[in-house]
C-alpha cells in the first residue's frame, strides 16, 4: 500500500531538511527520542514515551532535496523536497509491503470467488 501526501511549508528548503534530520528538531514534533545519523546507510532509532520503538536505515540522503528511509521491513518513507514560490513542497511517500501484500492476496480470492 502507498500513501502520498504533499506539505508546502514557508521555509527554505535547508530549513525543512534541518527539520526532518536533526534529531533536535525531530524530537519537537515526531518522536519523543531520537538518534540518526542522516547519511547514506546510517542508522536511526525514534522512541516514544509509549514504549515504541521503531528503527531505519537512510537509503538515500541528498540534502535539502531527498532522503528515503526503510522502515526494518515495515517499509519506507520517501521525503521529496523542491523549492516553491511559497517556500519548499514536501512529497511524503509511504510503503508498506504488509498492506500490499495483504490487499494483492485479498483481490486474487475475489477474482477467483
Amino acid at each position: 500500500m502507498e500513501v502520498t501526501r504533499e506539505i508546502v511549508f514557508p521555509s527554505s528548503p535547508d530549513e525543512v531538511w534541518e527539520a526532518l534530520t536533526d534529531p533536535e528538531q525531530l524530537e519537537e514534533w515526531f518522536a519523543n527520542d531520537v538518534e540518526l545519523d542522516p547519511r547514506e546507510g546510517g542508522e536511526g532509532i525514534f522512541r516514544w514515551d509509549d514504549g515504541e520503538e521503531r528503527r531505519a536505515t537512510v537509503v538515500e540522503a541528498a540534502p535539502g532535496e531527498r532522503l528515503v528511509l526503510d522502515w526494518d521491513d515495515e517499509g519506507t518513507v520517501e521525503l521529496t523536497l523542491e523549492e516553491v514560490e511559497e517556500g519548499t513542497r514536501l512529497l511524503v511517500r509511504e510503503s508498506t509491503p504488509q498492506f500490499a501484500a495483504a490487499l494483492e492476496l485479498r483481490a486474487l480470492s475475489l477474482a477467483h470467488a
